[in-house]
């Protein structure tokens, strides 16, 4: 079986919305075996739902269509699929039920517009909605499969997760397809290609796999097999390869975060951990309690963004702002010295840098970051050159300084850099 995914909406076309429901399908797709021939992003016009639910049949097996199942008007997907089966629209009472209770326990009236919800073409399965109103739908013809998804990607996950995949389970025969990830931090992809060219010829040699999947401040090294999870010992042990040549680099594997890394090591050390924050505004601090059960290692933050909350805060000298300036290493090694004391930490990570787009100079242009780690024993202080995009660099520090803890805390941390 062969898959393609169709995102109906203008408000993707435009950028107005990001496309995550694609990225998720395709993964989940990948994970159970299915490959995916094509995704595209479509209008929400007739002719364009139309043609490429035609196009999509003579490539595929399946396909996945989100998008465009609301209840107003201008949500044309349903009565597009209806007359493509050539299928009344009845209304399916199981749903209608649960489109009546969502609404009834929510305290809201229920208009006439809303019922329409519970409409599907005649011969649908219904694939049960629990967060929503709106039907997930599964038709066939000459044996393939139509899933029609609503848009809101907490919906459309759920009923995927819920109904759709185990349906999916039942009706196709599984790829052998086999594939691991490991995940590195600091290190772009380039760089690894040239340190490890013979690892990557062995590994292309015995037709495996092999692909970089970069992201600010991470790259993610995919290797697959074709011969399924008998070569999985085989994968494991190149990628140990690649972790004994880069340890501070590799930080997991599959999908965990570098904050779940970070946050196992400091609760199986009996560890804790505040920050003290500039220019990325509370951003570390959100990283580290993004993962359930911080409480356990995180104790708080001071977010000193001006050079007078630094001074009355964490004791930084004025005259070091003339000096040598807030963004030097003096200043973040203070910041992290002095928070850890007053939150009475094991770790503190500090952070002060030029985000931009404005305040850059010739000395220290746009993206330049100092991050500090102190500790009980020590200080460390570490400046990066990120670049110019304000979002970017306060996402590249929080993953340096969350790297820098996550080598401190594994005995690991290369002082001299």
């Amino acid at each position: 079986m062969k898959a393609e995914i169709i995102s109906i909406g203008d408000e993707l076309l435009i950028g107005q919305t990001i496309n995550t429901n694609a990225a998720w399908l395709g993964q989940e797709l990948s994970l159970r075996g299915i490959p995916i021939v094509q995704g595209i992003t479509i209008t929400d016009t007739v002719s364009a739902i139309r043609n490429a639910i035609d196009d999509g049949f003579k490539r595929v097996d399946l396909l996945i269509l989100t998008g465009g199942l609301g209840p107003t008007k201008d949500d044309i997907t349903k009565k597009v699929i209806s007359d493509y089966f050539n299928a009344e629209l009845v209304i399916d009472e199981p749903t209608l039920v649960r489109v009546r209770n969502y609404f009834l326990e929510r305290g809201r009236p229920m208009l006439d517009i809303n019922i329409q919800q519970a409409a599907v073409p005649k011969g649908t399965q219904v694939l049960i909605n629990n967060n929503g109103t709106a039907p997930g739908m599964w038709l066939e013809r000459d044996g393939k499969i139509l899933i029609s998804l609503p848009g809101v990607p907490y919906e459309m996950k759920a009923i995927m997760l819920d109904a759709g995949f185990p349906k999916l389970a039942n009706r196709y025969e599984k790829s052998q397809l086999f594939y691991k990830t490991i995940l590195t931090q600091g290190i772009g992809e380039s760089t690894i290609a040239d340190m490890m060219q013979d690892w990557e010829t062995e590994i292309r040699a015995r037709d495996f796999g092999l692909a970089y999947l970069p992201s600010p401040g991470q790259v993610r090294i995919r290797l697959s097999s074709p011969n399924g999870q008998q070569d999985e010992a085989v994968i494991d042990d190149y990628f140990k390869i690649l972790a004994n040549k880069i340890p501070r680099n590799v930080f997991g594997f599959g999908d965990v975060s570098l904050s779940e890394v970070v946050g196992d090591l400091l609760r199986n050390q009996n560890k804790t951990v505040s920050t003290a924050e500039s220019c990325t505004g509370g951003a570390l601090a959100t990283a580290l309690v993004s993962i359930s059960g911080s409480s356990d290692y995180f104790q708080g933050s001071f977010i000193t963004y001006s050079n007078k909350l630094k001074n009355q805060v964490l004791n930084v000298p004025m005259d070091l702002f003339t000096t040598v300036g807030a963004v030097s290493q003096e200043v973040v090694e203070i910041m992290a010295s002095e928070a850890r004391k007053k939150l009475d930490t094991d770790f503190c990570l500090s952070v002060s840098g030029i985000a931009g787009p404005n305040g850059g100079t010739n000395e220290k242009p746009i993206g330049t970051v100092w991050v500090g780690l102190a500790t009980k024993n020590k200080v460390i202080a570490r400046k990066y050159l990120f670049g110019n995009n304000r979002e970017r660099n306060v996402q590249l520090s929080v993953l340096y300084g969350l790297n820098m803890l996550r080598c401190e805390l594994l005995g690991i941390l290369d002082e001299k850099k």
